[in-house]
């Protein structure tokens, strides 16, 4: 399984996870923080197919973290977020095609990323930071070896229904600044169509890149 700590690893989700991560840890009880209580949910799914994935391929890892994502991420508001003060400027009809094909891209990721389990752990930590922008929920990848690396997320809701909103490698690093520089050049040079595209490829390079290697496993 690889593991990778650069920028670009986690889509968005989640795009902007390493390679591997595992279960949050049991040891510290039911948090009643609902935006924690969120996030380990969403472990627990990536858990269950990392644990199936050399039984399962590609297409079916897709469908089966589809759901998970959706009901973790906020992927409408992330696109938006993305996108930056040119959202405003696109039609109704870029908008919905660009959320789609946002959506299609993060969950591709997760898709290829998600290929196996060698042991890590996932720290959730219980007590949630509040800020001005929503809740910040604290978590650690922990490796068999080597030094834990850190991972936030941004949460945004109300009662018991939070989603993410932005994720920070290595706690600092957001991913949605990253995508908004990535997004503004594209859109300054071809506008909302170059922009679906670019997505639509970056999801089809993630799902073919994983048919071609599963061979050489």
């Amino acid at each position: 399984m690889r593991i990778s700590l650069k920028r670009r690893t986690l889509l968005l989700s989640s795009a902007a996870l390493p390679g591997v991560l595992a279960n949050p840890a049991r040891g510290q009880g039911e948090s009643p923080d609902p935006a924690a209580k969120r996030i380990r949910s969403f472990y627990d799914a990536l858990l269950d197919v990392m644990k199936q994935a050399d039984r399962l391929n590609i297409e079916a890892r897709y469908q089966k973290l589809a759901p998970a994502i959706g009901a973790s991420f906020d992927l409408a508001a992330m696109t938006r977020i993305a996108v930056g003060p040119d959202w405003s400027a696109l039609s109704p009809p870029q908008q919905e095609e660009l959320v789609a094909s946002f959506t299609r891209m993060t969950i591709a990721t997760y898709a290829n990323r998600f290929d196996g389990y060698s042991g890590e752990r996932f720290e959730v930590d219980p007590a949630t930071e509040q800020r001005s922008t929503g809740r910040v929920v604290h978590t650690k990848l922990i490796p068999p070896s080597g030094e834990a690396v850190i991972l936030n997320y941004l949460m945004r809701g109300s009662g018991e229904n939070w989603k993410i909103v932005d994720v920070y490698l290595t706690g600092t690093i957001s991913e949605l600044a990253t995508r908004r520089a990535e997004f503004s050049s594209i859109l300054r040079s071809g506008g909302a169509p170059a922009l679906i595209e670019s997505l639509r490829r970056q999801a089809d390079r993630q799902l073919q890149g994983a048919k071609t290697g599963a061979g050489r496993r």
